[in-house]
């Protein structure tokens, strides 16, 4: 069966090619028989709609204490869940449920926010490379090898720290510097393989700018790879966030939930109440596994070295 349907998919394949299909019209024959790219997308869909609606789906206000009165820390003792609480209470009274589904707008808003910025960063970077060559490409190169040679996740923790109030600000530009100096080498990569093409070449031939030839020629063909890297880079800032959060560096507030720092807030009774890091951790991998499956189905309809 599995042979049977990668020959038809060889075929479709051959068969867009004589039709003259563009690659964007290719790719997505191919992503719609993609069962992993439609599993990421429906994860990505509900997660995205439940941080939209989270304040109108929430039962409660996240920071009110409405089950305290239930809680007993000599005894060691958290509201079960119970009736208009499914999930119960934390430690502090305070609905789980609710704070889970506000704390999916605050980690998708760090996340997209992380990405934009990291992936803008990169972009200029990447543009000065691998547009002007020289030396200007070689100093840059080596700012991009010296990030890249520190593990992200300490690199991160590193700029952290550095703030002296830890805020939602903090935790977003962290985790986007850490994503700069991926976007920058991928970029410079594919703009590099972009001047010496035919239409690079053809252009400067004719007299053309070169901050045309750059920015009307090399820069949209070049920005394929990078928009897929975003999406992958998605999930690796979803946790990277929840990490800074967990280790006490994320927002002091936790009047505005966010799910590592949930995840942080349960450390302490995780032996007697796993459940308060079971579902913000049951989150955090569900919602970046969606992203991560999309794009490396992305990456697989775009790279034809890569296709089945």
């Amino acid at each position: 069966m599995a042979l049977l349907t990668q020959r038809k998919n060889r075929i479709d394949d051959l068969a867009d090619s004589s039709a003259g299909a563009g690659p964007a019209t290719s790719a997505w024959r191919r992503l719609r028989r993609s069962p992993m790219f439609f599993t990421g997308a429906t994860i990505i869909g509900v997660f995205v709609l439940v941080a939209a609606l989270s304040p109108l789906l929430a039962p409660h206000d996240p920071a009110l204490h409405l089950l305290e009165d239930q809680v007993s820390r000599a005894q060691n003792k958290i509201p079960p869940p119970q009736e208009g609480f499914p999930l119960g209470g934390d430690q502090y009274g305070r609905d789980l449920l609710s704070r889970l589904l506000l704390g999916s707008q605050q980690t998708l808003l760090v996340a997209l926010l992380a990405t934009v910025i990291g992936l803008g960063g990169g972009m200029v970077l990447g543009t000065l490379a691998g547009a002007f060559g020289g030396w200007v490409d070689a100093v840059v190169m080596r700012i991009v090898d010296v990030m890249l040679s520190i593990p992200s996740l300490l690199l991160a923790v590193s700029i952290g720290v550095l703030f002296a109030t830890q805020t939602q600000f903090s935790v977003i530009l962290a985790v986007a510097l850490v994503q700069v100096p991926v976007f920058a080498r991928l970029l410079r990569g594919t703009m590099l393989a972009q001047r010496t093409s035919d239409h690079v070449l053809a252009a400067r031939a004719l007299g053309v700018r070169e901050s045309a030839i750059v920015f009307r020629h090399m820069l949209p063909n070049a920005l394929g790879p990078v928009i897929v890297q975003a999406t992958l880079v998605l999930a690796v800032a979803i946790i990277d966030a929840a990490a800074l959060s967990f280790l006490g560096l994320g927002a002091a507030d936790d009047s505005v939930p966010e799910w590592g720092q949930m995840l942080g807030g349960a450390q302490n009774i995780i032996d007697s109440h796993p459940h308060l890091a079971f579902w913000p951790a049951g989150c955090i991998i569900v919602v970046a596994l969606g992203f991560t499956l999309v794009g490396e189905s992305l990456r697989d309809a775009l790279d034809p070295k890569r296709r089945r």
